[in-house]
């Protein structure tokens, strides 16, 4: 079957939103398809999206058996054959709207109709696919909210997942992502400073902000933690990031609001890793069960530092919720067989 992919994306920026297609790609070749990659810059600015989305309407993909499409506006593309794998929408103009922090424009007449104008476009365009697929209960909650459409959850995996093992559990909590403040690393060096066993902590990742990057050295200067907090900012590779899961204690992933339970998340249970995050993390909660598998605190550093401490001070815990957090993952599907079966039938 010849597949087309079809995504967005911001220039020079890369993260999970690629992983997923790109991922997919190489396994519906091995399962013997031809796929064609095809990415739309997009930037989400009231001045140039509404162009950019009717530019998309005129692509000819007419070539392909089927199209898949994933992030937004990529689901204004045509095809008779077109299969969503909505990963989020444009959540400034949806469930951020209400946040002044967030919105980009006046919640006034002209901002409302241009959110309506969004909203019935995307409606439409979503209408048009085969069937439509979320990567977390979150994104299709919002779907049936915002634009009337019953989805169905399909989680996606990681590519080679059995390059993470367990080795050990050391002294050492691990949250590697983008360093970004929804994510939250924040709140974690506040709750280092409330800890009172030795537990230690790792921060990786690199950053579209330098300040907030900046303010994280600050903070662990400013909290005298220099020596039990290790900061890398800038990105690790891969095969660092797989040997610090494989000793670690536990990770950490605390992001607000996340559309989907995160790469970090299911990496970290790969390696059979409990995970720490918050009860208003959104889709991270679909993964990890308090508790079971990992600890799910209120987003405060006193119940991080908890948590923190808990896991340092019983090691059989440790591992009796990593080795649960490998067998979570099987219990919700996340495996490529089912994504296939799925996206194919």
């Amino acid at each position: 079957m010849k597949i087309a992919l079809v995504s967005t994306f911001v220039p020079f920026l890369y993260g999970g939103a690629r992983n997923i297609v790109e991922w997919l790609e190489i396994m519906l070749q091995r399962a013997g398809h031809e796929v064609e990659r095809v990415y739309l810059p997009e930037i989400e600015t009231t001045d140039t999206l509404m162009p950019q989305m009717a530019a998309f309407q005129w692509l000819d993909l007419s070539a392909a058996d089927r199209v898949i499409c994933f992030r937004p506006q990529a689901h204004l593309v045509r095809h008779p054959h077109k299969i969503l794998w909505f990963i989020h929408h444009i959540r400034i103009f949806y469930d951020l709207w209400d946040d002044d922090g967030y919105r980009p424009i006046p919640n006034d007449r002209y901002g409302r109709q241009f959110r309506a104008a969004l909203f019935a476009e995307d409606t439409h365009a979503i209408s048009e696919a085969r069937r439509v697929f979320t990567n977390s209960k979150v994104v299709s909650e919002r779907l049936k909210r915002y634009n009337d459409i019953d989805s169905e959850v399909l989680y996606p995996p990681i590519f080679a997942s059995e390059r993470f093992q367990c080795r050990q559990y050391n002294d050492e909590i691990v949250y590697i992502c983008r360093i970004e403040h929804h994510k939250r690393q924040h709140l974690l060096l506040e709750a280092m400073a409330l800890t009172k066993t030795p537990v230690k902590l790792r921060v990786c990742g690199a950053s579209s902000s330098d300040a907030y990057a900046a303010s994280l050295q600050q903070r662990i200067d400013a909290l005298g933690l220099q020596d039990r907090v290790k900061f890398a900012h800038g990105w690790i590779s891969e095969d660092e990031k797989i040997s610090l899961l494989a000793d670690c204690l536990a990770a950490a992933y605390l992001p607000e609001d996340e559309d989907s339970y995160g790469y970090p998340s299911i990496e970290a249970s790969h390696a059979a890793k409990a995970v720490i995050t918050t009860t208003d993390s959104g889709g991270v909660l679909e993964l990890v069960v308090d508790g079971v598998n990992g600890f799910v605190t209120l987003p405060t550093a006193e119940a991080l530092a908890a948590a923190m401490d808990t896991l340092y001070s019983d090691r059989a815990l440790a591992t009796r919720l990593g080795k649960a957090a490998q067998k979570r993952l099987a219990e919700i599907h996340i495996s490529w067989t089912h994504v296939l079966d799925r996206l194919l039938v």
